[in-house]
């Protein structure tokens, strides 16, 4: 089929408003923004949607990415300030606040900002002993991250976040340190025992120290007290032979039975009780023994009476013994307990 002039121009027309659409509308997906160039120059950016340009004058300039975006930091290799090397890598988090300024401030944004993480790492860690280095992480991530985002604001950059992901000493330092913390623990462990030590000498001390005293004060009174029941004794002794003495001047010569009978058995049982003693052997007879039974039985009558019956007569009196040429040779011993015995 042949086309006349007239289609030829239509058909040419149609294709002319087809380019031009094409090259006017721009569609900006999410997370992104395009900067528009007029004849090379920077004049706007696109927000994500749909958005028209002028065609054949305006152009997409640089497609940038504001999602935040992550940066591998590779590893290097780091002298402390005591001279320790060390092997260190990170990453780092950055976001595009202003594309334009990302797009024309700063050539190979990735680059340049990794070039600037690894710079800063060196010049902080490198000015840290390695004892701090290796405990004090998080400081040296605050010091970077704020380092790092404040040499990267002219670019339109944020950096969010930068982390050091390991730290790696040599091998020999790393045998060093683990041979001066075992010391240093061998030594803690060690005043950790001499302190437990001391204490328990001290508390030992402590505890003789009031036992003594506890002891002295206990025998102190038990001496008091010993003093005090003697003293008693004593006062009593003294009162009771106060009263035999009074009785005896009185005439009641049963006082004076009852107190000699009284030291007689105490004597009597202090010598049969003796550990010492198994045969005791004593010159007296047994009417002396009698007679002094016979007087303590005849003052407990006086003393408890005998329910109304009269005492009973006193014992008959024994017969004068014949003289002799010859004396005896063992003449009975005078009873002091039988008063109807002659003197």
């Amino acid at each position: 089929m042949l086309f006349g002039g007239f289609d030829i121009v239509v058909i040419v027309l149609v294709i002319f408003v087809i380019l031009v659409l094409f090259a006017g509308i721009k569609t900006v997906p999410q997370g992104y923004r395009y900067t528009i160039e007029r004849f090379g120059r920077y004049t706007r950016t696109l927000e994500p949607g749909l958005n028209l340009i002028t065609p054949f004058i305006e152009r997409v300039g640089a497609r940038m990415n504001v999602m935040e975006q992550v940066l591998n930091v590779p590893t290097q290799e780091v002298i402390t300030k005591d001279n320790a090397s060390v092997s260190a890598d990170a990453v780092a988090f950055f976001q595009v606040l202003n594309a334009a300024q990302a797009a024309y401030q700063v050539s190979h944004l990735e680059n340049a900002i990794l070039n600037l993480t690894m710079t800063n790492i060196r010049s902080v860690m490198g000015s840290m002993d390695l004892d701090e280095l290796l405990s004090n992480r998080d400081a040296i991530n605050d010091r970077l991250l704020r380092v790092v985002d404040e040499a990267v604001q002219p670019w339109g950059i944020k950096v969010t976040r930068v982390e050091i992901k390991d730290i790696q000493p040599p091998h020999d330092l790393v045998d060093a340190m683990a041979r001066q913390m075992k010391a240093e623990r061998e030594k803690r462990a060690q005043v950790l025992e001499a302190e437990g030590a001391r204490n328990a000498q001290i508390l030992r001390a402590e505890g003789a120290k009031q036992s003594a005293i506890l002891q002295a004060e206990g025998q102190r009174e038990a001496a008091f007290r010993n003093a005090e029941a003697r003293e008693r004794l004593a006062e009593a002794e003294a009162k009771a032979t106060k009263m035999v003495s009074e009785a005896i001047a009185a005439g009641d010569v049963q006082a004076i039975n009852y107190f000699v009978a009284q030291k007689y058995t105490e004597a009597l049982a202090s010598v049969g009780s003796a550990p010492n003693s198994k045969i005791v052997l004593m010159p007296m007879e047994a009417s002396s023994i009698l007679s002094s039974l016979g007087g303590i039985g005849a003052i407990a009558r006086e003393v408890f009476g005998d329910a109304g019956n009269p005492p009973p007569p006193p014992p008959p009196r024994p017969r004068p013994a014949p003289i002799r040429s010859t004396p005896p040779i063992n003449p009975p011993a005078p009873n002091p307990f039988n008063p109807d015995q002659e003197r």
